[in-house]
């Protein structure tokens, strides 16, 4: 009996994951009152490493998007799994913009990130999506966040893990770029936090014919790996590998 108990003491939380999406609203009123949350882009998850705790990431759409663009505030934050108190939240005005690139969608990465052996931190991923059809693009930026008391602060800042992009004829002939980045944790550096290994790869295509005629030619290369150093606030990303 005590075993069953303990069991579903420990279900709690994921049961509560299940309907965090219903939090929403109720997350907004309480740190942006008034505010409209852009459901269809917010995200949120219970930690694995905490149960207890479930991230969330709100954009919230400033008034005044036009047609072609809109901004968004956005708002980070730890809640309580089972009473959705929220435990601590980073706001960050203006800090998405849709528009040519248009926001595709935002997730929480919730890999280990042990940045120091008592700090772990929690990811967000945000994937942009061109709308020209025939100079296609994609990209996809990582943001790195850690918890201090009732604050969050972000410790990385939008570094590019995919990147693609390319031109065509609309029917074959075209040349297409595709780079991905893998992010390994190094030892430790400055205030023994962790450095940042990034490892890139890029595939360039060529393609050229007509219908079924159409051949593909494909070439990788690989750069020496970069190492991010954390410099007592956050670690620097070079503007190669940054999507601000």
């Amino acid at each position: 009996m005590r075993a069953f108990i303990a069991f579903v003491s420990l279900c709690l939380p994921l049961l509560a994951h299940a309907d965090c999406k219903d939090r929403f609203t109720q997350w907004a009123n309480a740190l942006q009152p008034g505010r409209t949350v852009d459901a269809d882009h917010a995200a949120c998850k219970v930690w694995p490493e905490n149960p207890a705790q479930t991230l969330a990431v709100l954009p919230l759409p400033q008034k005044g998007a036009s047609e072609d663009q809109t901004v968004y505030d956005v708002e980070v934050l730890v809640a309580d799994s089972n009473t959705g108190a929220v435990l601590a939240h980073q706001y960050q005005p203006s800090a998405i913009t849709s528009d040519a690139m248009a926001l595709e969608s935002i997730e929480l990465d919730t890999a280990a990130w042990r940045l120091t052996p008592q700090q772990l931190a929690f990811g967000v991923r945000q994937t942009f999506d061109g709308s020209s059809r025939v100079n296609p693009a994609e990209q996809t930026q990582l943001s790195l966040y850690v918890v201090e008391g009732r604050a969050i602060r972000r410790v990385l800042g939008n570094l590019t893990t995919r990147g693609s992009n390319g031109e065509w004829d609309g029917d074959c002939a075209g040349q297409f770029t595709d780079t991905s980045r893998v992010i390994s944790m190094g030892p430790a550096g400055h205030g023994g936090y962790a450095t940042l290994i990034v490892r890139e790869n890029t595939v360039n295509t060529t393609k050229t014919g007509t219908g079924d005629q159409c051949k593909s030619r494909s070439k990788t290369t690989k750069r020496p790996p970069v190492t991010l150093q954390y410099d007592g606030s956050r670690y620097d990303v070079p503007a190669a590998f940054s999507g601000d």
